[in-house]
């Protein structure tokens, strides 16, 4: 069975960068779509970004479009979000999601508990 566990939030100050991993095990990650979700304090979880299974291709939300970067690391089993120019509004419990054979971030099967990720100065 397919397990996500996030790592690297913390609290940074506005411009800072983070750089979050989705670490899995249980099975092989290239043959899924990964999805990078957050949800603010008060607010509904959104979409970050996405890496598709197959031909790789990537999606940002345009809030965060030119500063973040989603990547694979098969041989670690891993995907990243390296998150740079960081913004108040991206504070956030960010989770990373997967679905086997996906080639879009929609109806994730298995989720990730989260990592919180505070921009603050």
């Amino acid at each position: 069975q397919l397990q996500l566990v996030e790592s690297g939030g913390g609290l940074v100050q506005p411009g800072g960068s983070l750089r979050l991993s989705c670490a899995a095990s249980g099975r092989t990650l290239d043959y899924y779509a990964i999805g990078w979700f957050r949800q603010a304090p008060g607010k509904e979880r959104e979409g970050v970004s996405c890496i598709s299974y197959g031909v790789v291709s990537t999606y940002y939300a345009d809030s965060v479009k030119g500063r973040f970067t989603i990547s694979r690391d098969n041989a670690k089993n891993t995907v990243y979000l390296q998150m740079n120019s960081l913004k108040p509004e991206d504070t956030g419990v960010y989770h990373c999601a997967a679905k086997r054979g996906g080639r879009l971030c929609v109806d994730m099967e298995q989720w990730g508990n989260g990592t919180l990720v505070t921009v603050s100065s």
